[in-house]
């Protein structure tokens, strides 16, 4: 089964989507990279440049030959992200956003306000909006109403390693939007986390932390890798739905005859 995601004009070669901040190194970024090959990798303009990685940091990205998409995060109002958003489609020469405006300091839960507002304005200026978003069903109405095709709920804080914290508003969300492409962005803390995502029938995973803190990034790059394409063909293959009472799996022709009277 084909694990390939076409978003736009783009066909993505796997559905898992991997961040480049927090790892120990250079080598453990670009190992994680090359052992995942994930569909796309994202990165923060403000946040990376704060670190001082500079231009050797770009040079190992766009060596890598994996799809940009450029994110604001650290940004707290519309101004600051539309200004970052363009700054990265000269750096980048993608006009493709993650769209993150950060509405709380300890949550760092958007603010879904100023997210609606930078959308549509960024939207004008040509930029295909990824937005990071909650999981409220009304958010997302709006965003795909101001010409959203794609949504980025999150599963959990960003970081917390939490996993989904509400299983039934993110069902919700893909069974009242299927022809949107949707992508779980942020919480993801474990492989089984992003198969469960994958079961219900998302389009793809965006994790960052779960991998660059870990004891072996690369090698938790892989198992992601390996996690997100088995939850996509448990999907696509049929999941059995759950049921209150057991059904036997081998079938009754007669009693064995140390039982009969």
């Amino acid at each position: 089964m084909s694990q390939s995601l076409n978003i736009g004009d783009r066909i993505l070669q796997s559905r898992l989507f991997l961040g480049t901040a927090g790892y120990p190194s250079p080598d453990a970024l670009k190992q994680s990279i090359e052992t995942a090959q994930p569909g796309l990798i994202t990165v923060s303009l403000r946040r990376e440049s704060k670190a001082g990685k500079g231009q050797d940091f770009w040079n190992i990205l766009k060596g890598l030959g994996v799809p940009v998409l450029p994110n604001t995060a650290g940004c707290h109002s519309p101004n600051e992200a539309i200004t970052t958003a363009e700054m990265a489609r000269a750096i980048f020469e993608t006009n493709w956003i993650k769209l993150e405006i950060i509405g709380d300091d300890y949550t760092l839960q958007p603010d879904p306000y100023s997210l609606l507002d930078a959308t549509e304005k960024l939207i004008s200026k040509g930029f295909e909006v990824f937005p990071y978003m909650t999981d409220d069903l009304v958010l997302a109405e709006k965003l795909t109403a101001l010409g959203c095709n794609i949504l980025m709920p999150w599963g959990a804080p960003i970081g917390s390693g939490r996993g989904l914290n509400n299983p039934y508003a993110l069902k919700l969300l893909r069974d009242r939007f299927p022809g949107k492409t949707l992508v779980v962005d942020a919480g993801i803390g474990a492989p089984s986390h992003a198969a469960a995502v994958m079961e219900m029938g998302y389009n793809a995973v965006l994790l960052n932390t779960a991998v660059a803190k870990s004891g072996d990034p690369a090698a938790m790059a892989g198992a992601f890798a390996k996690s997100i394409a088995a939850g996509r063909e448990a999907y696509l293959s049929g999941i059995i739905a759950p049921q209150e009472s057991a059904s036997a799996s081998t079938p009754l022709i007669d009693k064995p005859i140390w039982h009969q009277k």
